[in-house]
């Protein structure tokens, strides 16, 4: 029988944890969330498999929802596509993480003169999360114009979600070696690749095995969507197990075409024991996040 969402709190319960940990979820201002809802709704018409977007509700519907799934902390993961943008997404991630108090102050930054200011003014007022996407934000990750912004944010250990992997589109900068070039210099950056960087599934653990502070999340990964399209590689799963510090959960809510559940089902499947479960729905997620038990 498969998982429902509604059994994902009991599925917690029995491995005795007190939720989840999901590190890859986006709450973002109304009408930016609208439009990444009409690019997904538009991926058939360019080639790809519908993308329906499961979870088609207001703010305060999808707040429900991702507590009544167990979720301790709520990120918001705004990304910025365009210079000035991160500023205002920024202060918009503050007045999230004041009225929602279960929220993670989250933030995003930009490849442009005032990044590191921006990153400087959202840690000083409480962020303790960011999101860069590299394909959407279409600038390399290791643009100098950024340095300042990891130097702080190495020095801070603070987790960036980054989307840099090659799918489900390749991008100017994306894959691994512009974030080879980048750690090569910000060797101590808390990095959690998105989607585990497929479909560079292997170079990307490869990274995780020689960086002390690199993490994959397990965006999308191993669900029936994802397999379909771009599957794990012969021997992935043994990968998975050998990484089991490093791997967090992450789910991409709202913009998904499955149910919440498939994704935990999906781990399930992989079979690699309830320890591995246990620290992939929770621990390394919480210790990246800073969440206690409760």
């Amino acid at each position: 029988m498969s998982l429902t969402d509604t059994g994902v709190p009991r599925l917690c319960a029995d491995l005795g944890l007190p939720g989840l940990a999901d590190i890859h979820v986006h709450f973002l201002p109304e009408r930016m969330l609208h439009k990444v809802w009409a690019f997904f709704d538009s991926v058939a018409d360019r080639g790809g498999p519908p993308w329906p977007i499961s979870y088609r509700y207001d703010e305060d519907r999808r707040l429900e929802i991702v507590r009544a799934l167990g979720l301790r902390a709520i990120p918001s993961l705004t990304y910025a596509h365009k210079p000035g943008m991160a500023g205002w997404l920024n202060q918009w991630c503050a007045d999230f993480a004041t009225r929602v108090p279960d929220a993670i102050h989250s933030a995003t930054l930009y490849a442009e003169p005032t990044a590191a200011a921006d990153v400087r003014d959202a840690v000083d007022a409480g962020a303790r999360l960011f999101k860069v996407h590299i394909q959407v934000g279409g600038f390399a990750p290791d643009d100098r114009l950024l340095d300042g912004a990891w130097d702080l944010l190495q020095d801070k250990a603070i987790p960036i979600v980054i989307h840099c992997g090659s799918g489900p589109h390749p991008g100017v900068h994306t894959g691994i070696e512009p974030v080879r070039r980048l750690l090569t210099r910000f060797p101590r950056l808390t990095l959690v690749i998105a989607h585990a960087g497929l479909p560079e599934y292997d170079e990307f653990a490869d990274l995780a095995m020689e960086y002390d502070r690199v993490h994959l999340d397990t965006t999308m990964v191993a669900t029936d969507y994802v397999e379909s399209l771009a599957p794990m590689p012969p021997g992935y799963r043994s990968r998975l197990a050998d990484l089991q510090p490093k791997i967090v959960l992450g789910s991409d809510f709202p913009n998904i075409p499955y149910p919440y559940a498939h994704q935990i089902e999906s781990l399930q499947r992989l079979d690699l024991g309830r320890d591995w479960l246990r620290d992939v729905l929770w621990t390394n997620g919480a210790r990246l996040m800073g969440l206690g038990r409760g």
